[in-house]
Parts: C-alpha cells; structure tokens; sequence
C-alpha cells in the first residue's frame, strides 16, 4: 500500500498503521523513496501535510520499542532532514562503481553474451558515474532485448544506447535538483 496519499492527514494515519504492524509482528519494515517523506523541513517546495507525516515519523521512531527493524532508502540523501540521521543506528552509503567494479559487474551481468568481450573497456568508460543498479538494469535490458529476438549475444553498441540513456536520465534528473 501507498504511505503518502491526497488526503490531508490520512498519510500519517497510514505510517501509525505501520508502526502498529511493527510493534505486533516482529519484522523488517522498509520505507523506500525515503526523501517523500523524510525531505528537510522549511523548504520552499515544502508542503504542510509532508512535513506534519515526517514529525509523525520522528515521533513514532522516538517513541518506538518494538523488536522490529526499520529500513529507510533513498537516491537522494542530501535533501533528508538533519534530525532522521539521529534516528537511525546505522546509516550505509553505497558509493559510485570505480571503472574495474563496473568491468567486473559488467563481465559478470553480461557473462558470455558479451560479443566482442574486448568492449567491456568501452562500455565501463560509458557506465562511469552511473550506480550499481542503473548499470545492471541497462545490461539486463540488453540481455532481455536480445533473448526476445533469439539471439545468443548481445551487441556492444546495444549496451553502450542502453548506458548512454542512463546517463542521459542521470543528467536530466542532476539538472532538476540545481
């Protein structure tokens, strides 16, 4: 179900909900998109009803005594409010893929529908700055294209449009947030 709805109140309603489920049943409870709920409070996009469901958040996790864990993710860390750092035990980063991890993920996605393997160079260079995930998702987009045209490779150059939209994606979405 959907935390955040159209409704004034009704989202906070919603996250009290969960928090009732994690104190009655012991399990891994996972926000992800975190930043809908969790952006800094006194922005100027700031909408009442957000940051009223984000001090529901900081209160509920305060007061919370469940054997339960809280799972909180998001793409961007740099507009979450200061005071859910202090909630959290563990916070882990997942840092930019160097060009030998991208090589690595990519011999390893590509595996031998790579032709001619001797790209994987090319298309590390091209897959620079982009993420683990958005890597393996253009590569697996790749493989799915060729699978579904009865190919047994996949073309260097299909991999290196499929990068190239990522980073496309990745730039538009960079500009949005300056």
């Amino acid at each position: 179900d959907a935390l955040i709805t159209k409704f004034m109140g009704e989202s906070a309603a919603k996250l009290r909900q969960v928090f009732d489920a994690a104190a009655s049943t012991r399990g891994v409870y996972f926000f992800d998109e975190f930043d809908a709920i969790g952006s800094q409070r006194g922005q100027s996009n700031d909408v009442g009803e957000i940051r009223r469901v984000l001090n529901s958040f900081l209160l509920m996790i305060e007061q919370d005594e469940s054997n339960s864990v809280i799972v909180a993710a998001t793409n961007h860390v740099d507009v979450l409010d200061e005071a859910l750092f202090r909630r959290f035990d563990d916070l882990i980063e997942y840092h930019i893929p160097s060009t030998e991890e991208i090589k690595a993920l990519l011999r390893m996605r590509l595996g031998d529908f790579l032709k001619p393997i001797k790209s994987i160079t090319t298309l590390a260079t091209e897959a620079e700055g982009l993420s683990h995930a958005e890597i393996t998702r253009a590569v697996g987009d790749a493989v799915k294209e060729a699978v579904m045209h009865d190919q047994n490779s996949v073309p260097s150059e299909a991999v290196k449009l499929l990068l190239q939209q990522r980073q496309a994606v990745r730039r538009r979405t960079l500009a949005s947030r300056a």
